[in-house]
C-alpha cells in the first residue's frame, strides 16, 4: 500500500513540474543586428537579418522605426525599402524588455553596370600555328553556356563608389581601375553583390577568350575586334598609362578594350590546358597563380592576341592588371 502511495505521488511531482514546465517563460536578453552598417542600392527592398536572444524567447516580436523614412523606409517584419541616397539608422525594438539594436543604412545609387550577353557557342580555345608561345596551346574544342560581361573594365569610379577608397597609380574615374591584386578585386565583387543583390563574378579563362574573340559573330581576329592593334587597344606604342574605357573600337560583340589598357584578372587557377574538348571549364581544381588576359597599355602587340595569357599571385598588385565583371544569363 505504501509503494502505490509513494508512486502516485512521484507521478503528481512530475505532472506539476511537466505543467510548470510548460508555462515557463523566457524573457528576451538582447537584440543584435550581425552587421552594424550596410551599403544598399537604390531602389532596393532587403529583410535585414536580426538576432533575438534567446533564440526561443517566449515573445520575440519586434518593432522597427527608420530615422529617416525619406532614404529608407521599413515594415514590420524587417524589410528595408531604399528610397533615395543618404543614410539612416534602422532601429529595432524588442516588445518584451525594450532592448534595441541598431544599423546604420547607408544608400547609394550605384551607376548602371553595362554588361553584354553572350549567347553560348562552341569555340576553339588556344592558339593554333607558328609562333604560339607555350601556355596557350594546346588549342582544344571549348562549348560554353550563355552568359553575361561588362561592355567595360571596370572603372575607378566604379571602385570608389563600392570600395571607398581608389587605389589606382594612373587617376581618372573613367579609367580602368588598377593596382588591385585578385584578391582585392574579389572584395569588391563580394562587396558589390551585397550593395546591388545580384551575383556578379570574374569571367571563367574560357568565358573571357569566347567574348573577346567576339562568340559566335567571330571573324577570326588577331586582336579583340581587328587585326590592326591601333583601332581596338592601348598598349606600348601607342599610350604610356592607362587611358579611358571605351575609347578605342569595340569587337564583333561590342565589348571594348579586351586587348590592352589594363590586363584582366578571370577566375581561373593558372595551368597548362587539356587536350580533350571541354563544356563550360572552370579551369585547374587548385593553384598558386590566377589567370590575367588581354594585355596592358604597356604590352608589345602579341601579348595582346585573344590567346595570349599571363599568371600572377593572389596578392600582386601593379598598375598593369584590372579587370571586368559577369553575370550568369538570368543576373541582370
Amino acid at each position: 500500500m505504501k509503494k502505490n502511495i509513494f508512486t502516485i505521488i512521484t507521478i503528481a511531482a512530475l505532472l506539476i513540474v511537466a505543467n510548470m514546465s510548460c508555462n515557463e517563460t523566457f524573457r528576451v536578453m538582447d537584440v543584435i543586428f550581425p552587421k552594424t552598417s550596410i551599403t544598399l542600392q537604390l531602389g532596393r527592398t532587403v529583410a535585414i537579418p536580426v538576432i533575438v536572444i534567446p533564440h526561443d524567447a517566449t515573445d520575440p516580436t519586434l518593432t522597427w522605426s527608420s530615422s529617416n523614412p525619406d532614404v529608407a523606409t521599413v515594415d514590420h517584419t524587417g524589410k528595408v525599402t531604399t528610397l533615395s541616397e543618404g543614410e539612416t539608422m534602422i532601429t529595432a525594438t524588442s516588445n518584451d524588455g525594450g532592448f534595441k539594436a541598431r544599423c546604420t543604412v547607408k544608400v547609394i545609387d550605384l551607376q548602371e553596370i553595362e554588361m553584354i550577353f553572350v549567347e553560348g557557342g562552341t569555340f576553339t580555345m588556344g592558339c593554333i600555328g607558328a609562333g604560339c608561345h607555350s601556355e596557350t596551346v594546346p588549342a582544344h574544342e571549348v562549348t560554353l553556356s550563355s552568359f553575361h560581361i561588362s561592355k567595360y573594365q571596370v572603372t575607378q569610379k566604379l571602385w570608389e563608389t563600392v570600395m571607398g577608397y581608389n587605389p589606382s597609380s594612373f587617376k581618372g574615374e573613367n579609367l580602368p581601375v588598377e593596382q588591385v591584386s585578385w584578391n582585392e578585386a574579389m572584395n569588391f565583387i563580394i562587396r558589390l553583390n551585397e550593395i546591388t543583390g545580384k551575383n556578379y563574378s570574374f569571367p571563367t579563362e574560357a568565358q573571357w577568350e569566347f567574348a573577346a574573340k567576339g562568340g559566335n559573330e567571330s571573324k577570326g581576329y588577331i586582336y579583340s575586334g581587328s587585326n590592326d592593334l591601333d583601332l581596338v587597344a592601348w598598349y606600348g606604342y601607342n599610350t604610356y598609362g592607362t587611358q579611358p574605357v571605351g575609347t578605342k573600337e569595340p569587337n564583333e560583340l561590342g565589348i571594348y578594350d579586351m586587348s590592352g589598357n589594363v590586363y584582366e584578372w578571370v577566375n581561373d587557377w593558372f595551368g597548362n590546358y587539356p587536350y580533350l574538348p571541354q563544356i563550360d571549364p572552370q579551369g585547374p581544381y587548385s593553384g598558386s597563380l590566377k589567370v590575367a588576359r588581354g594585355g596592358g597599355w604597356f604590352s608589345v602587340n602579341w601579348a595582346c592576341q585573344t590567346t595570349f595569357r599571363v599568371s600572377g599571385s593572389l596578392y600582386q598588385t601593379s598598375d598593369y592588371p584590372g579587370f571586368r565583371l559577369a553575370l550568369p544569363p538570368a543576373g541582370l
